[in-house]
């Protein structure tokens, strides 16, 4: 007998936007939401990468549309949801995930254009993303709206990206508070470190670095992002709205030493191997310099706030 799956069709229905859907996160959210019942639209620059992933949610026997989209463009964000209502009838949900910003460089380092240009795909993609998809929802009698972010803590050499996230908190909120009494939500997801491209490129020191960051002892998988999505866009979450949601291994709890001390006595020499290869305690097990996680989108609105490993790379 096979075991239930947990991402039955709660969404049957319904019709999810993901932003930001052409790789990782997000491409796993929009077939997680695909599975779960619902049509999605997805949205990202890289057409060719887009058309891929909606492809195989259509091979799985789900609905997929593609609309190549710069989410830093007023007029393109109109069409794109114009585009979900037009074909599909509604919209329910929105997964706003897609991202960009510079290289890693100290703030003093960093141009003003690519300060710039962090905040217009974070904090400006954001908005533009809820100014449409929010009277869309009203329409049929409410949705489900969430963002992702890396904006819970600093992060050091991220000047441009941790603030657009800590941005997109703050403007989740007050749309939280907006439309509470209207049908609604918003919220945002806050991922730690996740196995996406970025990560998977940096190789297997950088994933082991990151995952001992973390209480758990590993990195996350864009799986357990994309259940979490489906679980804000569904019923099950109905009561809550304007929260932040960290999905981190226990990062957000504050830190985990691998080993401890006493006062007035030396360390013990370490009982057990190694967590992993080569392991040695983070001088701040908190963050190591990667670029957050964060992919954005759908008719519950959620926002992430993620650690990703890699530099900060375009989610286009």
């Amino acid at each position: 007998m096979t075991a239930p799956d947990p991402l039955a069709p709660v969404l049957a229905g319904k019709v999810a936007l993901v932003a930001g859907a052409s790789r990782g996160i997000g491409a796993a959210t929009a077939h997680a939401l695909a599975r779960a019942g619902a049509a999605v639209v997805l949205a990202a620059r890289d057409a060719a990468a887009l058309s891929d992933v909606a492809d195989r949610v259509r091979e799985a026997g789900g609905k997929a549309l593609a609309v190549p989209t710069d989410i830093t463009d007023p007029a393109a964000v109109e069409r794109l949801v114009a585009r979900a209502v037009d074909t599909y009838g509604r919209l329910d949900a929105a997964f706003n995930n897609a991202t960009d910003g510079p290289a890693p460089a100290p703030l003093a380092e960093l141009e003003p254009e690519e300060f710039d240009r962090a905040i217009a795909s974070n904090i400006r993609g954001t908005f533009l993303g809820m100014r449409h998809q929010i009277p869309a929802m009203l329409r049929t009698g409410g949705g489900s709206i969430m963002a992702s972010v890396a904006g819970m803590q600093g992060v050091a050499n991220l000047a441009g990206y941790v603030t657009g996230k800590a941005g997109i908190i703050a403007l989740t909120k007050v749309a939280a508070l907006d439309y509470a009494d209207q049908g609604v939500r918003v919220n945002v997801l806050a991922p730690g470190p996740i196995l996406t491209h970025h990560l998977h490129a940096a190789g297997e020191q950088a994933q082991h670095q990151a995952g001992q960051a973390t209480p758990m002892r590993r990195v996350g998988r864009a799986e357990e992002v994309a259940a979490a999505v489906v679980w804000l866009c569904s019923d099950a979450s109905s009561y809550i709205t304007g929260v932040t949601l960290p999905i981190d291994g226990g990062q957000s709890a504050g830190v985990k030493p691998q080993r401890m001390y006493r006062a007035g006595e030396p360390m013990a020499a370490r009982t057990g191997p190694p967590a992993g290869p080569d392991a040695a305690p983070a001088a701040n097990p908190a963050r190591t310099t990667t670029r957050p996680n964060s992919e954005k989108g759908a008719s519950s609105v959620t926002a992430s706030d993620a650690t990703r490993g890699g530099p900060p790379q375009p989610e286009s």
